[in-house]
C-alpha cells in the first residue's frame, strides 16, 4: 500500500465497527460483509481500532484477526487502509504498532499513553518512540476531547518539526480562531482530520478530511457528500445544517442519557442500515435498544435524504 503523505491524506475514512455476539466474541463472518460494503462505498479509506472500533477492547488475537481481515480485503480492492495500534499502554502500543506494520498500510493511528497526563516532552518523545517503530510507515495521531493529554495547535506544530513520520492528526476541529492557530502551528506539514459532521464548514477553514461518524451513518452518502463540498459548497454546508439538527435532536440525547461513543456510532450504522453490524457493544457499556432504530431512521431520511440515495437505508 503507498505510503500516505500530509497533502495525499484527504477525504473521508471509514472506520470498521465490531459486529458482537451475545457471547461478547466479534462475529468475524459479519465483521467481513460490514468491510466488503466499506471498500465498495467509494470512501478514500477504511481504518481500524478508533473509539468507535473499541480498540480498547481488544485481546491480542482479536486485533491480528480484525487487522488481517481488514488488510486482505482492502488490499485486494486496492482501497487504502489505516490501522489503529492504540492502546493506553505506551509499551502495548508499541508492540501492537510493530505487528501493525507488517501488514502494509498506509499508515498507522495511535494515541498517546492514556492512564497519566504527559507534558510537552514527553509528548515529543511518546510520538518520537512511536514513529522509530513503524519504521518507515506514516504515523497519524489521535486527540480526542476525552484524552488525559491535549495537544494544542501550537504543540502539534513542534511535532511536526520533529517528527517527521508523522503526516496527520485526527482532532475534533474547532472555531475560526482555532483553525487559524492551526494553519499558522502547522501548516501543510499535517493533515488535520476534524468530526465527520462539520466537514463542510471544516474545509473551508482548512480541514484536510474527516474519520467520519457520517461515514458510520452512511459511507456512500458521506463520500457523495465530500464531492459535493468540491462542485456544490452552499449545498454542501446546507446538508451540514440539517444533518447537525439531526445529530441534535436525535443522538445527542442518547449521549447525555451515558450512551457511549461506539453504541452512538452503531445506532448510526443500524439507522442507515448498509451492514448487519447491529448496536451491541462489548462490556461493561450499554447499547442502544434496537428497537429504537426504526423511528430514528426516518428522522434521518427526513433530515438528510441525500445520503441514503444509494438505497443503504433499506438493507438489512
Amino acid at each position: 500500500m503507498q505510503p500516505l503523505t500530509p497533502r495525499g491524506l484527504r477525504g473521508v475514512w471509514a472506520s470498521v465497527l465490531l459486529p458482537v455476539r451475545a457471547d461478547e466474541g466479534i462475529d468475524m463472518d459479519r465483521l467481513a460483509v460490514a468491510v466488503d460494503r466499506l471498500v465498495a462505498a467509494g470512501v478514500h479509506g477504511v481504518y481500524t481500532n478508533g473509539t468507535a472500533g473499541e480498540f480498547h477492547t481488544l485481546s491480542d488475537a482479536e486485533y491480528d484477526a480484525v487487522h488481517e481481515l481488514v488488510a486482505a480485503a482492502c488490499t485486494a480492492a486496492g482501497v487504502p487502509f489505516q490501522l489503529g495500534a492504540s492502546h493506553p499502554s505506551g509499551q502495548l502500543s508499541l508492540e501492537r504498532i510493530a505487528r501493525a506494520v507488517r501488514l502494509g498500510p498506509a499508515a498507522v493511528q495511535v494515541i498517546l499513553p492514556d492512564w497519566l497526563p504527559l507534558g510537552e516532552d514527553e509528548v515529543l518523545a511518546a510520538v518520537a518512540r512511536m514513529a522509530e517503530v513503524t519504521d518507515g510507515t506514516p504515523l497519524v495521531l489521535y486527540n480526542p476531547p476525552y484524552a488525559k493529554t491535549q495537544v494544542g495547535p501550537e504543540l502539534f506544530g513542534r511535532l511536526a518539526d520533529e517528527v517527521p513520520a508523522l503526516v496527520g492528526i485526527k482532532v475534533p476541529g474547532g472555531d475560526a480562531g482555532w483553525y487559524g492557530r492551526m494553519v499558522e502551528a502547522v501548516g501543510d506539514r499535517l493533515a488535520v482530520f476534524v468530526a465527520g459532521h462539520t466537514l463542510a464548514s471544516g474545509r473551508r477553514l482548512g480541514a484536510s478530511g474527516a474519520y467520519s461518524n457520517v461515514a458510520a451513518l452512511s459511507p456512500a452518502g458521506a463520500a457523495r457528500w465530500y464531492r459535493q463540498m468540491d462542485a456544490d459548497p452552499d449545498a454542501a454546508l446546507d446538508l451540514e445544517r440539517r444533518l447537525r439538527g439531526f445529530l441534535d435532536a436525535h443522538i445527542a440525547p442518547l449521549a447525555r442519557a451515558g450512551y457511549c461513543d461506539p453504541a452512538l456510532d452503531k445506532t448510526l450504522a443500524a439507522i442507515g442500515g448498509w451492514a448487519p453490524i447491529g448496536t451491541r457493544v462489548r462490556w461493561p457499556h450499554r447499547w442502544v435498544d434496537p428497537d429504537l432504530v426504526p423511528a430514528l431512521r426516518a428522522r434521518a431520511r427526513e433530515a438528510v435524504p441525500e445520503l441514503f440515495t444509494d438505497g443503504s437505508a433499506a438493507r438489512r
